[in-house]
């Protein structure tokens, strides 16, 4: 985020970070047009500039963005005390489905970010996303109690087994234009967990 940015009253900067946030999740990268995106913030395109190096600066703010919205609305008091895995994950999982289906920008621009494909930010992105995972283990799982997995396991295998299911399974239904219910996705994320449960944990934790 540059200084420019960052000098603005915090409303402004997020009328434009939620301008960017619905252009960006409309429309693939290439074609998300900045004029578009001053118009709906209210500013002009020379002023939006001037508050970003380029329209890459201006996505990758987004993403930032995006990232500590969830993260914030996820890890809460309750999260923090949590010394089990999968209760860990079926929580933050559950917290963070329910942040996107009521900010259905937030949904398209996270689906759009993670399968980015052949555009000018897609390398920048998979290190990010890549590096994010990676850091959100370390940052929110020191508390866990690994002694429950059997020999041989590793966890944060699982762990990245069980963001790449939930990621496609909302891929899936932006695919089919179909909103996302928090009902089914709680059943069929149960059932992932139960999986995963039987071939990590050692039996006594089963």
């Amino acid at each position: 985020m540059s200084e420019r940015f960052k000098e603005l009253p915090a409303e402004k900067q997020l009328s434009i970070l939620r301008a960017a946030t619905e252009v960006f999740a409309k429309y693939e990268y290439k074609k998300a047009s900045t004029d578009l995106i001053a118009y709906k913030a209210g500013v002009s395109k020379g002023l939006l500039f001037y508050y970003f190096q380029n329209k890459k600066d201006l996505y990758l703010t987004v993403f930032e963005h995006v990232k500590q919205t969830v993260t914030e609305g996820v890890t809460d008091s309750h999260f923090l005390e949590i010394t089990d895995f999968f209760e860990l994950i079926t929580y933050a999982t559950m917290k963070k489905l329910r942040i996107l289906a009521e900010n259905p920008y937030i949904v398209e621009f996270s689906v759009r970010s993670f399968y980015s494909e052949k555009e000018e930010i897609s390398d920048d992105l998979k290190g990010k996303i890549s590096r994010g995972i990676e850091q959100n283990y370390k940052q929110n799982f020191e508390k866990i109690d690994f002694s429950k997995f059997r020999e041989g396991v590793d966890p944060f295998e699982i762990f990245k087994m069980m963001v790449w299911l939930v990621d496609g399974y909302i891929h899936d239904h932006q695919m089919r234009c179909e909103p996302l219910c928090l009902d089914a996705i709680d059943k069929a994320f149960a059932n992932w967990t139960e999986m995963f449960k039987q071939i990590a944990y050692k039996e006594e934790y089963l």
